[in-house]
């Protein structure tokens, strides 16, 4: 049995068409092969219902949603399972940064929290996280400054003080 960290050979996101939205091949192909390969994949799994097979001698598991499919490429003797456990929290941290909108809009607009999901998730296709709550905390935009500045009468008259008493001691330096 020849064990590897390296599990995962790649991450797509098609559309319902066929088309790439996102790819991150870990084990180099060929451009021309890579569109082939995804062409084939979607022609097998295009229809909802089941969520993995075995093509062209590697083992996908993959997963629908509205008008995407995700799918997460591993070795024919990788552990489908883990595989699956991948995808699913990649797809859940996913689902809570974009409020339940998986949708090929809202992956293409935050194409950037997609993108660091997937780099929490898989490291050069070794698995790094899969828990989704984690995955989505990591990658989540930090909050705009929330220390609120409130200014009400008592701010204006404490810096109406403070410069009267600055005043007073550089007149009284003089």
């Amino acid at each position: 049995m020849n064990l590897s960290l390296y599990s995962v050979n790649a991450f797509l996101i098609l559309d319902s068409e066929g088309h790439r939205v996102l790819a991150k091949y870990y084990r180099s192909k060929e451009q021309k092969d890579q569109r082939t390969f995804e062409k084939g994949l979607w022609q097998k799994t295009k229809k909802p219902g089941g969520d993995v097979i075995l093509f062209d001698g590697h083992l996908a598991v993959f997963r629908h949603s509205l008008d995407l499919i995700f799918y997460v490429i591993g070795s024919s003797t990788e552990n489908e399972i883990m595989l699956y456990t991948v995808l699913t929290a990649l797809f859940d941290a996913l689902s809570l940064l974009l409020r339940n909108q998986v949708e090929k809009r809202a992956v293409l607009e935050n194409l950037d929290l997609v993108l660091l999901c997937l780099d929490e998730t898989i490291d050069d296709g070794i698995i790094v996280e899969t828990d989704s709550t984690t995955i989505a905390s990591r990658v989540s935009r930090p909050k705009a400054d929330t220390t609120e500045i409130v200014i009400n009468e008592q701010t204006l008259m404490s810096a109406y003080q403070t410069v009267r008493e600055k005043v007073q001691q550089r007149i009284q330096q003089l």
